[in-house]
């Protein structure tokens, strides 16, 4: 028996004609690994449709509090504030002060709220000529889209709409920092107040408010097992109307880049970190706390397995319908530091060949061969396979029960190698 403090999930997943992920350029994302450029999906693609996909193992099912990013959460909040009659003077000063509370250092913005105003050259000129666009200018720049859990969008909501009911304009500023900075340690207390989503794949910010969240589950970019396979799609657009009058040519010629390939991916669920992050317990008590408190962690992990399985990039679904359900899965569960089989495919798999996938399998195999003779980590393996493949020291299983056995290991802490 082990903890399994870290779960390690390997997938292979074959997408043909499709453009998953693309660069600023329009073109499929790229990567160059070892002896050729791979086609690849960057994991803040992958991690954005397990977050948002919608379907019987969606994140929202599991009715716990869930986030939303955005960068209009001021401009939503000064609007509820507007609509319970607080004027616009002081709404736009405490809205003000919550977007500079969400970038600032609480302590920071009190101090500078309690030297006097200087008015820059620009805000004088704004103001000379009756106009204000200096300040919106600088609203404007300071926008940036942040994960807010529900409890946190609601708790900035009410303070927001007391402090401008209960305070002038001219005090309004500075009463909110003060309220914040005396609340803010109770209520970022609360298991999951900034959302699920957090929870899982983290939250980084440089503000006192909110509070950064230690990713539980990393996530590597998806690419390629094999070179590169680009194709240009030029297609043409037809005009009903001028068609029906007998003229020909076309509305429009235009031209897309499309790619197919066999990808390899790769994620950690980090649990001691996934459990402290959603019961509040530290991080260190997360083998010693009651099963109980570990359910939703289990809960989350058995989801998280479907929807790596099962959820494909969603881009130019109409023009190349990428759906794609996992060819192969692995699930090793560990004590041990996690590790990447990236390098199994450090030599690109030749693409004219018979029976890549299970190629690609026995290079994944193999590579488990070779690390458990240098290093015999004691690792329990459970494996999906829709071909007749095998993994050294692993048993094989279909979909649910490879994720009733993860959410076992998860639950019970313990799994047997």
């Amino acid at each position: 028996m082990t903890l399994p403090r870290f779960l390690q999930i390997h997938t292979l997943h074959n997408y043909p004609a499709a453009l998953l992920n693309r660069d600023d350029a329009g073109l499929a994302k790229r990567l160059p690994y070892g002896d050729a450029i791979r086609t690849r999906i960057s994991s803040q693609c992958l991690k954005r449709h397990w977050r948002v996909a919608d379907d019987a193992f969606a994140l929202k099912n599991l009715d716990v509090p869930m986030a939303v990013r955005s960068r209009a959460f001021v401009e939503r909040i000064e609007a509820a504030m507007l609509a319970e009659g607080v004027g616009q003077e002081i709404a736009k000063t405490v809205a003000s002060a919550l977007r500079d509370a969400l970038k600032k250092p609480i302590d920071k913005l009190l101090k500078e709220s309690s030297k006097p105003q200087k008015k820059s050259k620009k805000t004088e000129i704004s103001d000379a000529d009756g106009f204000d666009n200096a300040a919106q200018e600088t609203d404007s720049e300071q926008k940036q889209a942040i994960l807010l859990g529900v409890a946190e969008y609601e708790y900035l909501t009410q303070a927001c709409l007391q402090v401008a009911k209960a305070t002038s304009a001219v005090d309004a500023r500075k009463e909110l920092f003060l309220r914040i900075k005396a609340e803010q340690e109770n209520w970022k207390q609360i298991p999951l107040n900034s959302g699920l989503e957090s929870a899982l794949f983290g939250r980084m910010v440089t503000s006192d408010v909110l509070a950064s969240r230690d990713a539980s589950i990393y996530v590597a970019h998806a690419f390629t097992v094999h070179e590169a396979q680009v194709e240009n799609d030029y297609f043409t657009v037809v005009d009903d109307l001028l068609h029906e009058a007998g003229e020909a040519g076309s509305a429009g010629i235009f031209d897309t880049e499309l790619a197919s390939g066999l990808y390899y991916g790769y994620l950690v669920v980090d649990v001691p970190q996934l459990v402290a992050n959603l019961e509040g317990v530290h991080i260190k008590d997360w083998a010693h706390i009651t099963a109980e408190q570990r359910a939703l962690a289990g809960r989350v992990v058995q989801s998280l397995l479907h929807l790596v399985a099962t959820v494909s990039p969603g881009a130019k679904r109409g023009s190349t319908a990428p759906f794609e359900w996992a060819k192969f899965m692995l699930v090793e569960a560990g004590d041990w530091q996690p590790r990447s089989l990236a390098g199994a495919f450090q030599n690109a798999l030749p693409t004219r060949q018979a029976g890549l996938r299970q190629a690609a399998v026995q290079r994944l195999a193999d590579e488990i061969a070779r690390m458990d003779a240098a290093y015999g980590a004691p690792l329990a393996r459970r494996y999906l396979a829709v071909d007749d493949v095998t993994v050294p020291g692993a048993q094989r299983l279909p979909l649910n029960a490879l994720a009733d056995w993860a959410h076992t290991a998860v639950v019970q802490a313990s799994v047997e190698v």
